[in-house]
């Protein structure tokens, strides 16, 4: 197979056809029936199970698992959606291995907890795959309702909305519903289109509309919002990204991790993706994570990962560092990038090692050096949106416990709000939570 040469080192088209085929494929295969039955068959159905005070969208795990042990497999579904509308994305991406399953009994016994993201996945599969959504709405309120983004966050406030008969309009500033499920994670971790599939099945609740490339801050202001619509939610993530700070970072193939996660996300052949031989992703999330193993599975000879602190202030879960180490990533801890080495196109990266003194990062006079035709930068994401008129709080919009924001009738959650991590089964969480009480205030007559 030829190579299509871009810049010295980045090509694209680095393997077989087969390859990218074989290394793109599902992370976990899905579970069989007999699978599922002997999985489910391992849980002990604790009374006070603790793998729900750690989920945080509060599923009755020990129900919906009982559930799939019975051969009720919709009903098993049906107890995951009414907490979760979207547990079937949920059960690939989220870390349950620091979640549910860490906690769970069989887990601290054994050191081998229930599968319960796969078995989450079992039911939540056999729902979607009837094509027959499982809530009716109720009479129409007469209220409107403006989500603004169609991610995790507000297509969840969305249909919950609608299930009690509102009227909801959702703005979405890209071309497409999704947000970090269709443009953010591995595609490893959700493949065959499962994004769009799960946002097709939400929205066949009825009452809910979805328009495309409406930003806040690009023809939509928040007053003109609060005037139009009754209530207003703000689920906008978090579109800026953090700069390295090292100056002069206009190096060709030094890009955000972000932007290259969704080039490939929305790639049509992986084979038309430029990769480095030598490839340094910078920084200790899930992004980062995500960035450095898809780039070795696109044939990067050598992907490091570099992060400026230790390996359990990583973000990024001991499981997924595992994953990292496990597809040939190199993980460097306790070291920080001070320069960009290269004339045009980056050549290498410079990094100093970094000590903990007095409890601040300090970085040492030991250096060295990582050859980098193509640099990844994945340091954290900030707020894009022109929001000047709410209160922010860390960089973000600071909220209630119910998402209200500092404006009458404005709600916000997910990434861009104040609250837990920033988790999708999170986003999710504050999105159904935040509906709620919206509803509570629409058909109450009060303003929030």
């Amino acid at each position: 197979m030829s190579n299509t040469r871009l810049t010295d080192g980045v090509v694209s088209a680095r393997l077989e056809a087969e390859e990218y085929k074989d290394n793109f494929t599902d992370l976990h295969a899905p579970l069989n029936t007999h699978e599922a039955l002997v999985a489910a068959d391992r849980c002990y159905f604790c009374y006070d199970a603790p793998c729900m005070d750690a989920c945080p969208t509060s599923i009755d795990i020990p129900l919906f698992i009982r559930q799939i042990s019975t051969g009720n497999n919709l009903g098993s579904a049906k107890t995951i959606f009414d907490q979760n509308i979207m547990g079937g994305m949920c059960a690939r991406v989220c870390p349950t291995e620091t979640l549910c399953e860490e906690v769970c009994v069989r887990e601290v016994a054994e050191g081998k907890p229930v599968k319960i993201g796969q078995l989450q996945r079992y039911a939540t599969d056999a729902q979607m795959k009837t094509g027959i959504q499982p809530y009716m709405r109720a009479k129409a309120t007469g209220k409107k309702v403006v989500v603004v983004g169609a991610g995790p966050t507000g297509l969840a406030c969305a249909h919950r909305l609608a299930m009690y008969g509102h009227e909801v309009v959702i703005y979405e500033a890209r071309a497409k519903a999704g947000g970090l499920n269709e443009f953010g994670i591995a595609s490893y971790k959700s493949v065959d289109g499962f994004a769009q599939k799960e946002v097709e099945w939400l929205l066949s609740i009825g009452g809910i509309s979805i328009e495309c490339d409406k930003k806040i801050g690009d023809g939509v202001k928040i007053a003109d919002l609060q005037d139009e619509f009754d209530a207003v939610y703000l689920g906008i993530g978090l579109g800026g990204v953090n700069a390295l700070g090292l100056g002069d970072e206009t190096q060709d193939n030094a890009l955000d991790a972000v932007d290259f996660i969704s080039d490939l996300r929305q790639a049509g052949d992986l084979a038309n993706l430029p990769i480095g031989r030598n490839v340094v992703v910078i920084g200790g999330g899930m992004t980062a994570v995500d960035a450095a193993v898809q780039a070795k599975l696109l044939g990067a000879e050598s992907v490091t990962m570099v992060y400026r602190r230790g390996k359990k202030n990583m973000s990024a879960s001991v499981y997924e560092q595992e994953l990292a180490t496990s597809k040939g990533v190199r993980i460097i801890y306790n070291a920080a990038p001070v320069r960009i080495q290269g004339n045009g196109a980056a050549e290498a990266v410079e990094f100093a090692y970094t000590e903990i003194v007095d409890g601040k990062l300090h970085q040492t006079n030991e250096v060295f050096a990582l050859p980098a035709d193509q640099i990844f930068t994945a340091i954290g994401q900030t707020l894009d949106a022109d929001i000047a008129s709410l209160d922010i709080e860390g960089g973000k919009i600071k909220v209630l416990d119910s998402g209200r924001t500092s404006l009458a009738n404005v709600w916000a959650g997910g990434d861009c709000a104040t609250g837990g991590d920033d988790l999708t089964v999170t986003a999710v969480a504050e999105g159904r939570d935040a509906a709620e009480d919206i509803h509570t205030v629409l058909t109450s007559n009060k303003e929030a």
